[in-house]
Order: structure tokens, then C-alpha cells, then sequence
């Protein structure tokens, strides 16, 4: 069975640049305070509160900052899942948007889905060596 297309819809100037600007203001806020600090001013983790594992996002924000600062090595500590798995997806998002198929079907929803529960498990094994400090835990 073929692939299915749908027509590429042009995205509003409007909409570009309000994305624009929110990712901007976000990187900015991410780049200029520190994550790694206390006080940095996100409420904690639910996925933690409640299990005492971490999420697959925790340790996302401080390899954002990571990242932006280019401190690679921590960054990949912080979170290497999300650090290689990120780009990767918004690549491949473009790129079936750009050619019109439809952006996610259900076997990339099942990939994604499993890739996520697994990080998790894999992550909160005893041993794990990649395991984020947290600050106040």
C-alpha cells in the first residue's frame, strides 16, 4: 500500500513567527539561567513526585542548557535520549511534511511510544551510568 499524501496546507506568517518568537523567548530563558541550579524556577517533575523514577524528559531543560553552551559531554549525561532522538524526529517530521505524507502514522506513533518506554525502564535500572544529579533529590 502506497504511502499516504495529503496537501501541504502553507503555514500563516503569523504563526511562523509566534512559534519563532516562543522558541526564541524559551531558548533564551534556558540559555541565560542555569537548570543545574536551585531556584531555576520550574515546579519538579510529576513523573518523579509520584514514582521516585525519572521521566524521560528529566534532564531535559539542563541538556537544553547544555547544549546552547556547547558542553556536549554533559549534555549527553543529562539526557542522551532526548539529545539524539529530538532532532532526529523533528528532522524527519519536516521531511513528510514537506512531501505531503501524513506525519505520523500509526507505526511512527508505535515506535516512538516503545522507544519512550524503554528509555524509562532502561534509565532507572540500578547502575545505569548516565544518571542525572537532581538538585534537592
Amino acid at each position: 500500500m502506497p504511502p499516504t499524501r495529503r496537501a501541504a496546507r502553507p503555514i500563516s506568517p503569523r504563526v511562523a513567527l509566534a512559534n519563532a518568537g516562543a522558541l526564541t523567548g524559551a531558548l533564551a530563558y534556558i540559555g541565560l539561567r542555569d537548570p543545574h541550579a536551585a531556584g531555576f524556577g520550574f515546579p519538579p517533575c510529576p513523573f518523579r513526585m509520584l514514582t521516585g523514577w525519572n521521566c524521560p524528559g528529566c534532564g531535559g531543560l539542563r541538556m537544553t542548557h547544555d547544549v546552547l553552551h556547547g558542553d556536549f559531554a554533559a549534555a549527553v549525561v543529562d539526557n542522551v535520549f532526548m539529545l539524539v532522538a529530538l532532532p532526529m524526529l523533528a528532522l524527519w517530521l519536516v521531511a513528510r511534511w514537506r512531501t505531503g505524507l501524513k506525519l505520523m502514522p500509526t507505526s511512527a506513533v508505535v515506535v516512538v511510544v516503545v522507544a519512550t518506554v524503554a528509555w524509562t525502564v532502561i534509565r532507572n535500572l540500578p547502575g545505569f551510568p548516565l544518571v542525572p544529579t537532581f538538585i534537592g533529590g
